[in-house]
């Protein structure tokens, strides 16, 4: 019975263990537009449509054409400040920095 167990084991981890990571990956997606959603939509537009409400703040959509977001997380933590008075500064602990930068990436799709 063990090597039947170990055999079904073996053949449903490549489809468990991706199915796993996507589920995770996910999540970090959602929470991450929850926080853009609480902290970002005011001025930007946080989704695959629509302008941002203050004309100047770019498209979040439209971010991974000017840099890399995945490279985003030093400064979320560490406060993003902008050249312009309007942006308030934000510091994001680094799981909701990554959690952003996941929903970030999900919008290059």
């Amino acid at each position: 019975m063990r090597p039947m167990i170990g055999l079904l084991v073996g053949a449903l981890a490549p489809v468990v263990l991706p199915a796993t990571a996507f589920a995770a990956f996910d999540l970090h997606v959602r929470q991450g537009e929850g926080l853009a959603r609480t902290h970002c939509a005011r001025c930007h537009a946080i989704g695959r449509t629509g302008d941002s409400p203050f004309g100047e703040a770019p498209r979040f959509r439209e971010l991974h054409t000017r840099y890399p977001v995945e490279d985003l997380g030093e400064a979320l933590t560490e406060g993003i400040s902008t050249g312009h008075p309007a942006m308030p500064e934000f510091r994001f602990d680094p799981d909701q920095a990554q959690d952003l930068i996941a929903y970030l990436k999900s919008l290059e799709r």
